[in-house]
């Protein structure tokens, strides 16, 4: 069994700043490339950053230069920092990890449930 939490979301004003973590546990052998996503209300799931086990990110056009995603590989953990907040960041963020449970098992896709960031005055 994996899970996937996401933590940190809330409320904060434009021009803030959360850091959101995400941590994969369970029968884990290996967290292979993990990335968020997000969902704003009434809207499709987007792509917002990607980072693999070497700390090589990649980022979506809308959060360059405003968000950093890094990664602690012996906590199977993710932090996305985001800065300079904008009311359009307003959504669900996602956490999604690429995950092997045993040595011989598939790299299988685990999402987390969510964690709600408001962006708002």
């Amino acid at each position: 069994q994996v899970q996937v939490v996401e933590s940190g979301g809330g409320l904060v004003q434009p021009g803030g700043s959360l850091r959101l973590s995400c941590t994969a546990s369970g029968t884990i052998f290996s967290v292979g490339t993990m990335a968020w996503y997000r969902q704003a209300p009434g809207k499709e799931r987007d792509w917002v950053a990607t980072i693999n086990k070497v700390q090589s990110a990649n980022y979506a056009s809308s959060v360059k230069e405003r968000f950093i995603l890094s990664r602690d590989n012996a906590k199977n953990t993710t932090y996305l920092q985001m800065t300079s907040l904008k009311p359009e960041d307003t959504a669900v963020y996602f956490c999604q990890g690429f995950i092997r449970t045993s040595a011989t098992s598939e790299v299988a896709i685990y999402w987390g449930k969510g964690t709600l960031v408001t962006v708002s005055s």
